[in-house]
């Protein structure tokens, strides 16, 4: 018998609010990847955006630091969502944003932490097989030239996001917006065309890809 309580909660009163508040905030924040470490390499909170459907491409985001004594390299990867894993990099040429493939791999000095994320480097899922949906997570295996094959679990966030679990919003880079409907940027006031996409763009379907899925 349980003990005489003049409020009238008891005990187990207690425990199922306390179980009932602990699962309401499970489910209100979503569960993320945890952290991997291989080697001297660790990687921290790997996510990627959801990609609408019809996409070519998706984009993967982490933290990557190098506790070890020596310089090591991501050189590629590979994920069972995707036909192929690249690095690539962003950047801006005369206000105009352009992508392209890190071609020697990326590299994470001793004592670094190098974060991709939107607007800069970022890996590049190629060919996706099946849309990445929000709440879903990925498997990809990351090649690193010392640390050898890392595997790691992304959290797909919303299509706009930018970090885990944030709210969405618009996604390009601070003082440019980009028109899906023309092609151009707009920067400081001025609209600019972008020229026509790299060879090495074409390959991977890039130019032809649905916008959002363009500004990684």
């Amino acid at each position: 018998m349980l003990p005489f309580n003049p409020s009238g909660v008891t005990t187990m009163h207690r425990l199922a609010i306390f179980v009932a508040a602990m699962l309401a905030a499970a489910l209100a924040h979503p569960v993320h990847a945890d952290d991997v470490a291989a080697g001297g390499v660790k990687i921290s909170a790997p996510w990627a955006r959801a990609t609408p459907k019809g996409a070519a491409v998706g984009a993967g985001y982490m933290t990557i630091t190098n506790n070890g004594s020596a310089s090591d390299r991501l050189i590629g990867g590979a994920s069972d969502v995707s036909k192929g894993l690249e690095i690539h990099e962003m950047t801006m040429d005369n206000g105009v944003m352009r992508m392209r493939p890190i071609g020697k791999g990326l590299e994470i000095k001793p004592g670094q932490s190098v974060k991709l994320k939107p607007g800069g480097n970022h890996l590049m899922f190629l060919g996706l097989k099946k849309p990445l949906a929000q709440g879903e997570h990925v498997k990809a295996t990351l090649a690193f030239e010392k640390a050898g094959k890392v595997d790691v679990d992304f959290t797909v966030e919303s299509i706009g996001a930018q970090k885990p679990d944030s709210a969405g919003g618009d996604h390009a880079m601070p003082g440019m917006k980009t028109f899906a409907s023309t092609g151009a940027a707009k920067t400081r006031g001025q609209t600019t065309t972008p020229t026509p996409a790299s060879p090495s763009s074409r390959s991977i379907g890039c130019a032809r890809a649905p916008a959002r899925a363009l500004r990684p």
